[in-house]
């Protein structure tokens, strides 16, 4: 299987290419167009500050290049953010595969912490990504900002309030958490992503 991880102006890239290698997958890292367009799976991995993101990729005309893919695409942390239509974070317009905005979390109680960073369970989980062992289960975080709940929330997890652990739309998948992280459970949200047959 020919899986490319987009390489872009992001963090934390090449944990999710160790992540997939422990499962027998060796993916290419490229900004090369062909490339991308022509994987079976792409990834859209990294964490990192959005507007700064938003600008590298619409300056290398990435922007269009990722909301054209057919093949089956996986956002994780700020790529899910950066597939959502805006952020608030810098009041930045993003690519808009998923018309819902990215919130800033505020801070309710004395012991909410921004960011939110740690393990929370997965609840009201759906799609072909997750299946039914991994209801409840544990995964990782780390974001300061958040996908409200909304017509694409593929999972949920509360943490100061609920909101979007992953989104699902067409061959889009997303996940706020890092699932390369994320032990056991992480492996298998990999590897059913990879086993998606239709985009």
């Amino acid at each position: 299987m020919n899986v490319v991880i987009i390489k872009y102006n992001a963090g934390n890239i090449y944990s999710v290419d160790y992540a997939l290698k422990r499962l027998g997958i060796t993916p290419e890292i490229t900004s090369d167009k062909e490339k991308i367009q022509a994987a079976d799976r792409v990834i859209f991995p990294g964490q990192g500050e959005a507007s700064m993101t938003m600008q590298y990729l619409r300056e290398h005309r990435m922007d269009r290049l990722i909301r054209d893919l057919k093949q089956p695409v996986l956002g994780i942390c700020i790529g899910m953010q950066l597939l959502c239509r805006n952020s608030e974070e810098g009041g930045t317009e993003c690519l808009g595969v998923f018309d819902v905005p990215v919130k800033r979390f505020l801070p309710e109680r004395h012991e909410d912490k921004v960011p939110h960073m740690g393990w929370n369970n997965l609840t009201g989980v759906s799609t072909p990504l997750f299946d039914g062992t991994l209801e409840n289960r544990f995964v990782y975080f780390v974001h300061s900002y958040y996908v409200p709940l909304n017509e694409y929330t593929a999972a949920t997890t509360d943490y100061i309030l609920p909101f979007s652990a992953a989104l699902h739309k067409d061959n889009f998948y997303a996940t706020q958490f890092h699932p390369e992280k994320s032990g056991s459970v992480g492996e298998r949200i990999l590897t059913n992503f990879l086993n998606i047959r239709n985009a």
